[in-house]
């Protein structure tokens, strides 16, 4: 099974959100900076690796927040494990074009109007209610 990691960076009360690129997979859906574990590596580890890659940033990672999978059509079952960052420093993100179309800071309230990955619509409910801690 694959697995994904991801985390929810919040500043002065708002989400970073990163759009995909256009020539990738699931072009222009939104999602929540991280990606994919390598074989052998650690969850936490593989979050800090892909921020770093992503956005540039040095981050201290949180508690893990969610877990779930979800089945895409034709695809392998992915795992899908969130975690609140602890800290991300007082750096900017980066915007990669490499990585996504764009980024942006949201209010929480606002997640749900953006087009998310599907895997992502039971999270961001929860997010949204406050069942599930932001930052």
């Amino acid at each position: 099974m694959k697995t994904v990691v991801a985390g929810i960076i919040v500043r002065d009360a708002r989400v970073l959100i990163c759009q995909r690129h256009r020539n990738g997979s699931y072009p222009f859906k939104w999602e929540f900076p991280g990606g994919k574990v390598e074989p052998g590596e650690d969850l936490q580890a593989a979050l800090v690796r892909e921020l770093a890659e992503e956005l540039g940033i040095s981050a201290v990672i949180g508690p893990e927040i969610w877990r779930t999978t979800y089945h895409y059509p034709g695809k392998p079952e992915p795992l899908l494990v969130v975690f609140n960052l602890a800290d991300v420093g007082a750096q900017i993100p980066k915007m990669d074009l490499q990585s996504f179309e764009q980024i942006a800071w949201v209010a929480p309230g606002d997640l749900p109007s953006y087009d998310f990955l599907p895997a992502n619509s039971e999270l961001i409910a929860n997010l949204v209610s406050g069942a599930l801690p932001i930052g």
